[in-house]
């Protein structure tokens, strides 16, 4: 009996290296398979949160003049107002795109939009705008549009999504040039899914003495205003000169607080949310199919759950554990855009109780 143990202990270093063994594959797999999540978790160690920015206060009350407005922020009233030229880069955000060009069309002189046959992934795509510009037929006159051929990834290969939203930027200046812009205007830089309120442009145009580049804090909402997450601020005010350039990125430690509204992946139709998915410059978190799949998107929709089950992007534990889960639900639809409001019928789907979306 003795040397029968014996021998059994003798054997377990190999069933150590057995176990081992089968672990190591499971682990690396485990890691190829979750890498993303396991780096968003891990990122209070690894990462430092950006140099804090400068947030100066936002002052608005209905019926208050523009010359109190402009004094309250330390500017001055001018004797006539800027002209504004708002410039966005468009994928695919028909119903967006009314809302932001009916929010700020009373303001604006030329909305300048720029769209290609392909996305940034590389993926051929329909000129969206181009075959819908009649529904924007209200805003013709103010329309510059510009054509960018698309660069269309090759059989086997890929391209680089952030060089070609880069080379989008780009173009967009020699766009903007030729609107007929001048020193001293006002140019908004910002997504289409970015949209200034009313009050806040007709400050911008109409004060004297503020900084000539701004970032424009904005509310931000996820699938429709239904579901308010973290703000954002990459949205810029420039006054325009011949240096101005069209960036979506840091610019400025100042921002000017709430002023206006970012609803991301606020489509229509579930064939929308599946062509930004795989067209912007994030499309690699699509892991699998299953990703894309109507009825999935369906539910993440209405439970206001990550599409692509992300973490969230924190700089300390007690932050990113805090804000798992689903976004919480906002039954408020006051502060809203103020074309949205007007046309609530047709944009149903965007206000609060509308989370259920048509295939497309």
């Amino acid at each position: 009996m003795g040397s029968r143990l014996v021998v059994s202990r003798r054997h377990l270093p190999g069933y150590r290296c057995l176990i081992i063994l089968m672990l190591i594959p499971i682990c690396l797999t485990t890691i190829f398979n979750h890498y993303e999540k396991i780096t968003y978790f891990l990122r209070p160690v690894w990462d430092t949160p950006p140099r804090p920015l400068t947030y100066l206060p936002h002052y608005y009350a209905e019926n208050t003049s523009m010359g109190k407005l402009c004094r309250l922020h330390g500017w001055k009233l001018r004797k006539e107002a800027r002209r504004v030229f708002d410039a966005i880069i468009f994928s695919n955000e028909l119903d967006l795109l009314e809302v932001r060009w009916g929010e700020l069309d009373p303001y604006v002189t030329k909305f300048i939009i720029l769209e290609s046959n392909a996305t940034f992934t590389g993926l051929p795509k329909a000129l969206t705008f181009a075959s819908n510009r009649g529904r924007f037929s209200h805003f013709e006159e103010k329309i510059v549009y510009g054509f960018l051929p698309g660069k269309l990834a090759s059989e086997g290969q890929r391209v680089s999504p952030f060089s070609v939203e880069a080379h989008h930027r780009i173009s967009m200046n020699a766009l903007i040039r030729n609107s007929g812009i001048s020193d001293g205007d006002l140019l908004i830089v910002a997504d289409a899914d970015e949209i200034p309120s009313r009050n806040t442009i007709k400050l911008l145009q109409w004060c004297d003495g503020l900084p000539p580049v701004l970032h424009l804090d904005m509310k931000k909402y996820m699938y429709s205003f239904e579901f308010p997450t973290d703000p954002t601020w990459k949205a810029t005010s420039h006054v325009y000169n011949q240096h101005t350039l069209y960036k979506h990125s840091r610019q400025t430690d100042l921002v000017l607080s709430d002023t206006g509204w970012h609803c991301s992946f606020c489509f229509k139709y579930l064939s929308e949310f599946v062509t930004k998915m795989t067209a912007y410059s994030h499309a690699d978190r699509v892991k699998s199919k299953k990703h894309l799949d109507h009825s999935r998107i369906q539910e993440k929709i209405c439970n206001g759950d990550d599409l692509y089950d992300m973490l969230p992007e924190e700089y300390t534990f007690k932050n990113l554990i805090g804000k798992m889960g689903s976004i919480p639900h906002t039954a408020s639809a006051v502060h809203l855009p103020t074309y949205l409001i007007k046309n609530a019928e047709k944009f149903r789907f965007l206000l609060p109780g509308g989370c259920l979306r048509p295939p497309g």
